[in-house]
């Protein structure tokens, strides 16, 4: 089978596979973009796989003219800087010790050795430059059928990386066919092995778990990993339930990860994925107002159109009820709006601490009148309540 390299960037690639072939040494395209082109699905990140040790690497890519990054030369992997996009290329390695998180390698020659230390065999598949597949594992089919199936025994590759465990539900939410459903084999090691996660670092959690919240229906997968228990393991309190409902709502919009990891819900959500301050006040700004706020308007006008809106879908979900072109219009106007009152409006009746819970009790006032109160209205109201 010959797959399409045109995404592959093989026109900007074309130099550096003839460089490897002119000193010997095979040069191949690998894992997930190899995936992809076989079940017509985006292209993902272009990585390369080779026999050439890193020395020898660096050697073609100076014959080259071409400039070398070591993104991680211990473990076989530098980077071949081309304009200003970089391939990262790994030399065939074998695993010869792990220890649940790091795996301790060696170079080979072989590219039957290389695809058996891989976790899926849908990520098991090769092309070279003309995109001739190659095949060691029988993934092909697994690719074409989206099936997701670890290599070999679940169990061994989940215990020589514990992540494995994410990454299975992350790429069965991404690749697989919910109507086969998912490999029970896969599915009975990831709930057995769970205690694995506790020694993962938290960033690599957070980043798949986001990974996973942005594929296009991920609520199949987050329901697996609610029964098992591994969603409880690594947010306390979360819950997958609502998660489907919140997806139909979408209505095709883009899929949204924040928007998504809002309504999990659940507890110390920022240290238990080591998210970002911003990304952390992101979420808790979707998850209040979608718990508290009731009219559309006051979504837009506490977060924008964008931010508004996904705090708005949350809420439907939680009220159950479905979002309307109206309620869109509502969130938009509210965006738009400019409360009428300011400080200095109300110094006269209020000062320090006071006056700013009088500004938010008169901005609570003008929503709820649906923005239509004004601010003579408004200042006359807080008058009558500081009497």
């Amino acid at each position: 089978m010959r797959i399409n390299t045109a995404t592959l960037d093989q026109t900007v690639l074309a130099p550096i596979f003839m460089g490897f072939a002119n000193a010997g040494f095979k040069l191949l395209y690998v894992g997930g973009c190899v995936r992809n082109a076989v079940m017509v699905a985006d292209a993902t990140d272009i990585d390369l796989a080779t026999d050439a040790t890193p020395l020898q690497m660096r050697k073609i890519a100076e014959a080259l003219g071409v400039r070398v990054v070591p993104t991680g030369e211990e473990h076989g992997t530098l980077t071949f800087q081309l304009g200003k996009t970089g391939y990262e290329i790994t030399t065939f390695r074998q695993d010869v010790g792990t220890d649940g998180r790091h795996a301790t390698v060696s170079f080979g020659t072989s590219v039957e050795v290389d695809a058996a230390r891989r976790d899926f065999t849908m990520n098991a598949l090769y092309a070279d430059a003309m995109g001739n597949l190659i095949d060691p594992l029988g993934g092909l089919e697994d690719a074409k059928s989206q099936r997701l199936k670890f290599i070999g025994i679940a169990s061994g590759r989940i215990e020589e990386d514990y992540l494995r465990i994410l990454r299975f539900f992350r790429f069965w939410a991404w690749y697989g066919d919910p109507n086969l459903g998912i490999d029970p084999d896969g599915l009975a090691a990831c709930a057995g092995l769970q205690p694995g996660l506790d020694g993962v670092s938290k960033e690599r959690i957070g980043a798949e778990l986001l990974k996973l919240l942005a594929a296009p229906h991920p609520a199949p997968a987050l329901a697996a990993m609610e029964a098992t228990g591994i969603l409880m393991r690594i947010i306390p309190g979360a819950t997958a339930r609502g998660v489907a409902l919140l997806v139909e709502l979408e209505n095709d919009a883009k899929p949204d990860a924040l928007r998504r990891l809002a309504l999990l819900g659940g507890e110390n959500l920022q240290p238990q994925l080591r998210l970002s301050n911003a990304v952390a006040k992101h979420v808790q700004q979707l998850r209040y107002h979608g718990q508290n706020t009731d009219l559309a308007l006051g979504h837009g006008f506490a977060l924008g159109v964008d931010r508004g809106w996904s705090s708005w879908l949350l809420r439907c979900v939680w009220l159950e009820k479905t979002p309307t072109p109206e309620d869109w219009h509502a969130v938009t106007a509210g965006a738009q709006a400019k409360f009428p009152v300011s400080a200095e409006d109300l110094k006269d009746l209020f000062e320090g601490p006071a006056l700013g819970g009088a500004l938010k009790q008169a901005q609570a006032a003008w929503i709820n009148s649906h923005m239509q109160l004004e601010r003579a209205e408004l200042i006359a109201q807080m008058r009558l309540e500081q009497e």
